[in-house]
């Protein structure tokens, strides 16, 4: 160890150099241990290890590009499957309920059960995320749902469509939802909502290709013919998530590799005097070794699911929001072509309702993933989610006077734009709230509690439409839903920001005190302070402090 200039003292000089005439007797060799100490205590707690600042909190740097795009591509696919097969299997329920002889409520629990299901099995599909990666649990869900449809083509009863259409095939869509919004956050970061909007896309391309497809098979092959090919078709979700390759895993081992050698660098510096430390050091680590083993099975679930999330402020903010948002976001969909029947527009005209919405939607998820991705947006991407949510409600509001086709058509286009924002958000938002590391836990927590009320939604939607025998109460009873919840989310996430602003700025107030800026006699006398509280660990070094200052002294009375 070479000497260093301590600016008005000279030099610092090694044990072997204290004899030195440069040197200042007894100060230099207090000041050379003092040096030695702080290297040995920042030993001690950091465990030896250096590990260089990453910026971002995955640990490494994401590409925002080359193979992410192809990520993209399958996770759209993937996305597209979760949100559009559940609306468009329902086409296949007239006939099944006439073959087994059931009420409409009966063959509509077909759809809630799967929604139930997707949304409800988050949390287990996170976990697994954690455990295994995105690629395995999507290609299993894949798997799920081939598997789930093809049994339903040999059903003889509605309970066993429930089973086999409903858990079976809604688990494997939940296994291809959380995996694929995940991804994303691991190869984006600087594009991240438009990956997200382009991906978010793949939902409305895919419902205007099912709901064709789905007729034509009907026509052609009848439910069970139709259910066989479905379920060979969603087996491609196992092609989508092959794309998912693994990322990171190289960036940290070149990471492992630096800190290896900082390691390495600093245990030489440190053997001689940290000797005698080890031990304490391996009982402690043995200590923690035992803990770890004795943890329970709750404290093992944490480990793959961060329950500390509920402490986040801003998840919180988020999850409220978003749960009552869910109480009227999905009913208006269900019920725009009965409402457009229910006022005199034929069945052909009120289904191509839905392809508008469709095609606006297909338009203005990847445009608002631009936008929001935009320098004037992002800093402040809650607020234009908010917006979102409550223009959203505001186009329900005002869908009751819509008296004509022409008006429903305008509905639908606003209708279609403003759906297409929210969901284009939806994620983005929540990964800018708590960070593409927590991501994959809070999708997870919050699907489950999102669960509730998407299965609330229609049926409260249609006890108002059947008690009132009018639509415009439910459209209101949605717009007012949807209204509070924007206006909810952007009132907290008002106050959110400025108190994180102000959190940011008491730090930086911390960091630039002068008062914590130590002077060599204040850091010589922490440094008594500290040895008194580490114990024996440190004795070697005191002894051989003690032992130069005899020999310094020695040498200045010759």
């Amino acid at each position: 160890m070479g000497s260093v200039d301590t600016g008005n003292q000279g030099k610092w000089c090694p044990p072997t150099y204290s004899l030195n005439p440069n040197c200042n007797s007894e100060e230099a060799v207090d000041s050379q241990i003092d040096a030695r100490h702080q290297k040995v205590v920042f030993a001690l707690k950091s465990g030896l290890t250096m590990s260089p600042p990453v910026p971002s909190d995955l640990g490494y740097v994401p590409p925002d590009g080359g193979w992410g795009w192809a990520v993209v591509f399958g996770a759209s696919i993937s996305i597209g499957f979760a949100y559009a097969f559940p609306k468009g299997v329902a086409i296949f329920f007239k006939e099944i309920q006439d073959f087994f002889g059931t009420s409409y409520s009966e063959i509509a629990w077909v759809s809630s059960i799967m929604l139930a299901t997707t949304y409800g099995a988050g949390p287990i599909s996170s976990i697994l995320v954690n455990r295994y990666g995105s690629r395995p649990v999507v290609i299993l869900g894949g798997l799920l749902c081939g598997i789930g449809m093809v049994s339903a083509a040999f059903c003889t009863s509605i309970l066993q469509l429930y089973i086999c259409v409903g858990f079976i095939t809604g688990f494997g869509l939940a296994l291809n939802l959380q995996p694929s919004v995940i991804i994303i956050g691991k190869y984006f970061l600087k594009r991240r909502p438009i990956a997200n909007g382009l991906a978010m896309a793949g939902s409305p391309v895919m419902l205007c290709t099912l709901a064709p497809l789905n007729q034509f098979l009907f026509d052609n092959f009848g439910w069970r013919g139709s259910f066989l090919i479905l379920g060979a078709i969603l087996l491609n979700c196992c092609v989508a998530g092959a794309l998912f390759r693994p990322i990171g895993a190289a960036t940290a081992s070149v990471k492992t590799q630096v800190a290896e050698e900082g390691k390495d660098a600093l245990k030489e510096e440190v053997t001689k005097d940290a000797m005698e430390m080890s031990s304490p050091r391996n009982i402690t680590m043995e200590t923690k070794t035992e803990e770890e083993g004795g943890k329970g099975c709750c404290e093992k679930v944490n480990q793959y699911l961060d329950f500390s999330l509920f402490k986040h402020r801003g998840f919180l903010i988020y999850l409220i929001g978003n749960v009552l948002m869910f109480l009227g976001f999905f009913a208006p969909i269900v019920f725009l072509a009965p409402y457009a029947k229910h006022i005199g527009i034929d069945e052909y005209s009120a289904a191509f309702l839905l392809s508008i919405l469709a095609i606006v939607d297909m338009i203005a998820r990847p445009t608002t993933g631009i936008i929001a991705n935009s320098k004037w947006v992002r800093p402040r991407i809650q607020y234009f989610f908010s917006f979102s949510i409550a223009f959203n409600g505001a186009c329900h509001l005002l869908c009751p006077l819509a008296s004509g086709y022409t008006g429903l058509v305008v509905y639908s286009i606003f209708f279609g734009l403003a759906f297409g924002m929210v969901c284009a958000m939806l994620f983005e938002t929540l990964m800018d709230l708590v960070g593409a590391a927590r991501f994959t836990s809070a999708v997870g927590l919050v699907t489950i509690a999102e669960c509730c009320t998407i299965l609330l939604g229609p049926p409260i939607g249609g006890t108002l439409i059947d008690t009132f025998g009018d639509y415009k109460y439910m459209f209101i009873k949605c717009g007012a839903v949807m209204v509070l919840a924007g206006t909810f989310l952007f009132i907290m996430n008002y106050y959110n920001y400025h108190a994180l602003a102000k959190e940011e700025k008491e730090r930086k107030a911390k960091e630039e005190d002068p008062k914590s800026v130590r002077t060599e006699n204040e850091g010589r006398n922490n440094w008594n302070k500290e040895t008194a509280q580490e114990g024996p660990e440190l004795e070697p070094l005191r002894e051989e402090r003690e032992g130069l200052k005899k020999e310094v002294n020695g040498t200045n009375e010759v």
